[in-house]
């Protein structure tokens, strides 16, 4: 048990070391970057002030953008992973749209759906779908055929086959999907946020950028990494109990 949690708290250690070792080497000017306790100092301060609304604020931004884009994902992703002369007429376009980052539409945005929330939750949901779809698509068209073939040899109905064959095995796919447009959500917020945003992380790193505020914007950025990776570790343990029969199975 001992080891186990060394092992956890290990490279975060490291990380502070190689941290206070960078500032101390002369290599970068110190006043470029404060020192682990500043930015500690700083988010104790902020969190008696505006940091839990800009938490709140920003979580609820990307739990809707993801939850839109993920409604969608999963039932395009399973269309074109299943019917393969769909995915190949439509596989560029995919492609094309998810090779555009969200930070380029944000003035198209802006011109059709004005600064308000909806055209925040536009850009995530748009980042979120792609990441998704690209995902449960990849995954479907890798499932067996012969566990179809299989049911209906046992007399199974097309209703029976997709609830009891085709929905677990889609059920990894769809929580990976989930994952990774978490993750792309988290990481396309700044941009998001730059619709004219009062609140929010991704506010508050622009306007301490905006007056120089070096340990604000690091208490910024740390926060979102810390809500992205707690969001990240309970779905894997959604995960490992939602699709622990296929291990008994392996």
């Amino acid at each position: 048990m001992h080891r186990r949690i060394l092992l956890i708290l290990a490279p975060w250690l490291l990380l502070l070391l190689i941290w206070y070792a960078v500032r101390a080497s002369g290599l970068v000017n110190p006043a470029l970057v404060p020192a682990p306790h500043e930015v500690w100092r700083k988010a104790v301060e902020l969190a008696g002030g505006r940091l839990w609304s800009d938490i709140y604020m920003s979580t609820q931004r990307v739990f809707l953008g993801v939850s839109l884009g993920v409604t969608l994902a999963v039932p395009a992703g399973f269309l074109l992973g299943w019917y393969p002369r769909l995915r190949q007429f439509i596989d560029p376009v995919i492609n094309f749209f998810r090779a555009l980052p969200p930070i380029a539409l944000i003035p198209l945005v802006i011109v059709y759906f004005g600064i308000g929330e909806p055209a925040k939750t536009i850009i995530l949901f748009y980042a979120a779908f792609f990441a998704g779809v690209i995902v449960m698509y990849e995954g479907i068209s890798q499932i067996s055929p012969i566990y179809i073939k299989v049911a209906r040899t046992l007399g199974a109905r097309d209703l029976e086959i997709f609830l009891k064959v085709i929905v677990p095995l889609t059920l990894p796919h769809i929580l990976t999907a989930i994952r990774v447009a978490l993750g792309v959500a988290w990481a396309t917020l700044v941009a998001s946020e730059l619709i004219a945003a009062q609140q929010g992380l991704g506010a508050l790193i622009q306007n301490a950028s905006s007056f120089f505020q070096l340990d604000v914007i690091y208490v910024g950025i740390i926060c979102i990494g810390l809500i992205a990776l707690l969001m990240d570790l309970a779905l894997r343990l959604a995960s490992r109990r939602l699709v622990a029969w296929q291990e008994r199975i392996a």
